[in-house]
């Protein structure tokens, strides 16, 4: 069996979808892939988001927005918009 991929997007890829992946990531332990991206991604992550994800353990720092594209949304079996009126395709 393959593992599953969950793929987490937003605008910017920069707040959001940014730690709901890190977080899966932290407690799926290996079982899920876990990716995020964005339509228009910023060119780094919210200094806010990295030091809250910090407060809980998680390591941001190297993390940068990804953009979304056709091949992420297909090699995925989960693809979570986060609410944001994101045009996915």
């Amino acid at each position: 069996m393959n593992t599953p991929e969950v793929l987490f997007v937003c605008v910017h890829n920069a707040g959001r979808s940014q730690m709901a992946a890190a977080l899966l990531h932290h407690h799926a332990r290996g079982r899920i892939v876990v990716r995020s991206a964005g339509s228009a991604p910023a060119a780094t992550i919210n200094p806010a988001v990295i030091q809250v994800m910090d407060e809980l353990g998680i390591d941001l720092n190297h993390e940068t927005p990804k953009r979304l594209t056709t091949d992420a949304v297909e090699a995925a079996d989960v693809v979570i918009t986060m609410g944001c009126g994101d045009a996915c395709p």
